[in-house]
C-alpha cells in the first residue's frame, strides 16, 4: 500500500506550500486557534468599525486635534499680549466667539489652550499606563514577599483620595508642563498597575512562559515579551480611559487655580477665568471651553468602550 505524503492531503485542505503549512489551513480553523494573526487584525479592525460610536469617537477626536493644532495657522490672533482694550467683547465678526477679561480672543485662545490640555492629558495617560504596566507585570512575575510589599504601596496610595493627592502635589511643586503630567502621571498608574498584574497571574501559568523558565530565561524577558504582549488589549482598553482622566483632572487643578500659569493656557484655566464673570452674562467665556473638555472625554471613552469591545473575543463577529 502506497504511503500517504504531504502531497497527499485531503481535498479542500489547499496545495501544499513548501516550507509552510498548505494554503486555506487558516481559513479551516477561521472561528477557532489555527486563525492566522492577519484574519484576528481584521476581524478586530471589523468589529471596531461596526461600533458606530467608536467612529464618532475618533471623528470627533481627529476633528479636535485639527481644531486645536491646525486651526492658530488659519484663525490667527494675539495670545501673548494683554489688551484691557478689547475685553470682555461679545461674539461678533471681528471675535467670532468674542474675547475674554483680558482682550483675548476666546476662540482663538480656546485653540491653543486645547494644544496644552491634549498633549499633557495624553502624555499622562501614556506615561501611566507605561509604568504601571511594568509595575505590575513584574509584581506578578516576582510573586512572594516581594509581590506582596509591591501591591500593598499600590493599595497604599490607593487609600488616599486622588484629588487631595493631585491638590497637594500641585501646591508642593512648581507648575509646569512637565511636572503637571509628572503629577497626573503619579496618581493614574496605580489602575493599570492592578490591571495588568491580574492579568500577568494568568498569563505566568500558561505553558509557554513554563517554558522559558525551564529554559533559563530571565524575568525580564519573560515580562517584555510574553507577559506585556499578550496584555496589550488591556492595556490599550484602560489607557484611553487614563488618557480621559487626565483631561479632566486638569481642567479641575486648573479651575481651582492649581494648574498651569496663565501663561500656558488650558481649558480649565478658561473655565475657572469664565466663572468670575458669569453673572455678567459673558457666557462664551465659559461654555466653548466646557464644550471642548465634554466633547474630548466623551471622544476617548467611545473609543475606549469601542476596543475593549473589540479585542474581546466573546464579542467578536464570526
Amino acid at each position: 500500500m502506497a504511503s500517504i505524503g504531504i502531497t497527499g492531503v485531503q481535498p479542500g485542505f489547499g496545495e501544499p506550500v513548501p516550507g509552510g503549512e498548505p494554503e486555506g489551513v487558516a481559513e479551516r480553523y477561521e472561528g477557532g486557534e489555527g486563525r492566522s494573526s492577519g484574519s484576528v487584525l481584521r476581524l478586530t479592525l471589523a468589529t471596531f468599525i461596526e461600533n458606530k460610536l467608536a467612529v464618532a469617537g475618533i471623528a470627533i477626536l481627529l476633528l479636535l486635534v485639527l481644531f486645536c493644532f491646525l486651526g492658530p495657522h488659519i484663525y490667527v490672533t494675539n495670545q501673548k499680549t494683554v489688551n484691557p482694550v478689547f475685553s470682555n467683547y461679545a461674539p461678533s465678526g471681528r471675535h467670532l466667539l468674542g474675547t475674554d477679561s483680558e482682550g483675548f480672543d476666546v476662540l482663538g485662545r480656546l485653540m491653543v489652550a486645547g494644544q496644552s490640555s491634549i498633549e499633557i492629558g495624553m502624555a499622562a495617560g501614556v506615561a501611566a499606563a507605561i509604568f504601571g504596566t511594568l509595575y505590575g507585570a513584574v509584581s506578578a512575575v516576582a510573586g512572594g514577599i516581594l509581590d506582596a510589599v509591591m501591591m500593598r504601596v499600590v493599595d497604599a496610595l490607593y487609600s488616599l483620595p486622588s484629588l487631595f493627592l493631585l491638590i497637594l502635589l500641585s501646591t508642593i511643586f512648581s507648575p509646569n508642563l512637565p511636572l503637571m503630567i509628572g503629577v497626573l502621571s503619579f496618581i493614574a498608574w496605580l489602575g493599570p498597575a492592578r490591571l495588568v498584574r491580574g492579568e500577568a497571574l494568568t498569563l505566568r501559568t500558561r505553558e509557554y512562559v513554563q517554558a522559558v523558565k525551564v529554559a533559563g530565561g530571565t524575568q525580564r524577558r519573560i515580562v517584555l515579551r510574553h507577559i506585556v504582549p499578550n496584555a496589550i488589549g488591556t492595556i490599550m482598553v484602560n489607557t484611553s480611559f487614563l488618557i480621559a482622566d487626565a483631561i479632566l483632572a486638569l481642567a479641575a487643578l486648573s479651575y481651582l487655580g492649581l494648574g498651569l500659569p496663565d501663561t500656558t493656557p488650558t481649558w480649565g484655566g478658561m473655565l475657572s477665568n469664565g466663572v468670575n464673570v458669569i453673572f455678567d452674562g459673558y457666557w462664551w467665556q465659559i461654555y466653548p471651553a466646557g464644550v471642548a473638555i465634554v466633547l474630548t472625554v466623551i471622544a476617548f471613552n467611545f473609543i475606549g468602550d469601542a476596543l475593549r469591545d473589540s479585542l474581546d473575543v466573546r464579542l467578536q463577529r464570526r
